[in-house]
């Protein structure tokens, strides 16, 4: 039936078999025709070279303890499951037809259960077959290891991987079962997740260019003093339990050959405490992420490394003085404790650096001034504090020509907490806000500023005069307040105190005095020529002479306004108009005052004439009567001390 097969694709024989198993008497010769048409179907003759798969289950039957299932075969890979040893002896009958010159080249084997021997005797065969590449994995072994002769003669093979082995042995020579695959003569060999505590070093020289045992139990003395593994290019220790730095620096000193080392998720710490370590001088990539290095690290690496990882550590500097790695053009220091970007002193080759998920807020923004050939930063994930300093290192990000990894997504505010979540790129200062200089330069041109118009404001509105006469009358009411007990103060002894120009003192003598002294009434009006006291100050005399009058007549003209005195007299009585809330002021305009002569010290007359109402000196001789009426009535008042003499001389 083959011999018209020649470009048959696929070929199912589930149901037929599935019937046979159904029928709970399936013979032997059955099971041996069927073996045998599997073997039968691949001839040397290279009939069924057309032939790319032929899926086939066999059981033995459905009560039946363990079951061999095949569940995929081609002319180049075959895959077996449920090995034990009831049935071992037929696989290993069903390999020995795959002689070298055979087109199988891959086999998988997966639940494996059976005893040492039985172990062996599968190996044995796969090594004479035509098989290259053999995968086993979930492997228990069961009965107790001994040493067994293996020939390592006349093998095509070339890679082994070997996953979850269990050794149900607890007693047995260790030697008796690592000798068995440190000897191997392939080029790769895999042994991972199967609690593996130690590996042999290869008795003779060996040509394992690849090796592969992550997931162990492998501890610091592996291949210490190993001299056999020349040819090894990579080695694989990821999580394993490595502590030393420095002995697998020395493990690796003789592999001539070894380019690639991963000790990755162990439990590695280097001191640093003058120790010296040995690595290959082959090493080129080098993978320590995920253990316990701190610092020292840096004085323990390969001189010719080219990549680094050095992720998920506990850095957090990268110490000056360190040994060059001047090859060195790749380096990972993601998650670790840094608190700023490394300068390249010690890489001066440095061409990708990973600085991610690490402690840093403010980075340097002369990082690709002291590292020029980097053409790739990942410096993104880290909690960056969002203020004037990193202003700089944002502006990095547009002259460095799209060199930061993860621009703009990676680099989000951290700090302060209401920029939390602020892409960099939208975070924005002003140069006035960052530049200190500038900021210090600004604030003193406006204080100066300030300060001049401040000052063009106090000669303007004479702060300097109104100063002076405010402590003039402070001093006059301190010395008033230590008046002798029994003093009672100022008492009203004038209806009126009269300031005046001494230019208008004519119309003040012949018009005003007399008019309001030698009218109707006792009228007592205080005039600085006769009632100012010798001996005390101008000041002085003016303030006391309008707290002893019931009103302050001031008389207005363009000489009052050019008068010194009499704008002191007119401040003080300004003073005590709003101390007292008295309406004591009385304004006579004499002759009319062009604005323009007011000076601006004179602000309070302004805000006098323009709120209250002031009594005009009238030109026609009719109106002066009513003129002196109503000033009479205004200064009226009964005084509590009257000078009885003053009327009868006035009379």
């Amino acid at each position: 039936m083959t011999q018209n097969m020649s470009f048959l694709r696929n070929f199912f024989l589930y149901k037929c078999l599935f019937v046979l198993t159904f029928w709970n008497h399936v013979s032997l010769s059955v099971e041996d025709e069927l073996f045998t048409s599997v073997s039968n179907s691949f001839p040397e003759d290279g009939s069924n070279q057309k032939i790319k798969s032929l899926p086939l289950l066999y059981s033995k039957s459905y009560q039946s303890k363990a079951s061999f299932v095949v569940i995929q075969n081609t002319t180049e890979s075959l895959s077996l499951s449920e090995i034990t040893n009831d049935n071992v002896k037929k696989l290993v009958a069903l390999l020995s037809n795959f002689r070298q010159g055979s087109r199988l080249q891959n086999l998988t084997l997966t639940n494996v259960s059976v005893d040492w021997n039985a172990l062996m005797e599968i190996f044995q065969t796969v090594w004479h077959s035509s098989i290259e590449y053999f995968n086993i994995s979930s492997v228990t072994q069961l009965s107790d290891i001994e040493r067994y002769n293996f020939d390592y003669s006349g093998t095509s093979m070339k890679a082994l991987t070997m996953k979850k082995i269990r050794i149900t042995d607890l007693y047995f020579s260790q030697n008796d079962l690592y000798r068995i695959f440190a000897n191997m003569n392939i080029a790769d060999m895999t042994i991972a997740d199967s609690e593996m505590i130690h590996m042999l070093c290869p008795s003779s020289k060996s040509p394992f260019r690849y090796l592969n045992f992550l997931k162990n139990d492998l501890t610091d003395f592996l291949f210490q003093e190993c001299d056999n593994l020349l040819q090894l290019e990579t080695l694989i220790l990821h999580k394993n339990k490595f502590e030393s730095l420095r002995k697998v620096s020395i493990m690796t000193s003789h592999m001539k050959s070894l380019k690639y080392l991963d000790m990755s998720n162990n439990l590695l710490r280097h001191d640093g405490a003058d120790v010296k370590c040995q690595w290959a001088e082959s090493l080129s990539e080098l993978d320590l992420s995920s253990n316990q290095l701190a610092d020292a690290v840096f004085e323990c690496l390969p001189v010719n490394i080219k990549k680094l990882s050095l992720q998920n550590n506990q850095i957090s500097n990268i110490p000056r003085g360190m040994a060059e790695l001047e090859s060195l053009e790749e380096l990972n220091l993601a998650s670790n404790r840094l608190a700023d970007l490394p300068g390249c002193s010690g890489f001066t080759s440095l061409q990708f650096l990973n600085i991610e998920m690490n402690s840093i807020l403010t980075p340097s923004a002369d990082f690709f001034q002291s590292c020029p050939r980097v053409r790739e930063l990942q410096a993104g994930h880290n909690p960056f504090k969002c203020s004037c300093e990193l202003q700089a290192f944002i502006g990095l990000e547009r002259q460095s020509g799209g060199k930061l990894f993860g621009w703009p997504a990676a680099y989000v505010c951290e700090y302060p907490e209401g920029l939390r979540g602020t892409e960099l790129k939208d975070f924005h200062l002003s140069q006035l806000a960052c530049n200190t200089t500038l900021l210090l330069v600004t604030a003193l041109l406006l204080t100066l500023v300030l300060v001049a118009a401040v000052a063009f404001l106090c000669i303007y509105l004479d702060v300097p005069w109104y100063v002076r006469m405010t402590w003039q009358w402070t001093q006059t009411k301190r010395r008033a307040w230590h008046n002798p007990p029994g003093d009672q103060g100022p008492v009203l002894q004038f209806h009126a105190f009269i300031s005046y120009s001494e230019r208008d003192s004519l119309w003040v003598k012949n018009e005003l005095i007399p008019n309001l002294e030698k009218g109707e009434g006792c009228v007592q009006l205080c005039q600085h020529e006769r009632n100012f006291i010798p001996g005390k100050s101008i000041v002085e005399n003016i303030i006391n002479c309008i707290e002893k009058s019931y009103k302050s007549i001031f008389v207005l003209s363009p000489n009052f306004v050019q008068s010194e005195w009499c704008h002191y007299e007119l401040y003080f009585a300004h003073h005590k108009l709003f101390s007292e809330n008295s309406n004591s002021l009385i304004l006579i305009l004499l002759e009319p005052i062009p604005p323009y002569l007011i000076p601006a010290r004179y602000h309070k007359l302004k805000a006098l004439m323009a709120k209250r109402t002031y009594l005009e000196w009238p030109k026609e001789r009719s109106k002066r009567a009513l003129f002196w009426a109503n000033l009479r009535a205004a200064i009226s008042i009964n005084l509590p001390k009257a000078d009885e003499n003053w009327c009868e001389e006035t009379d």
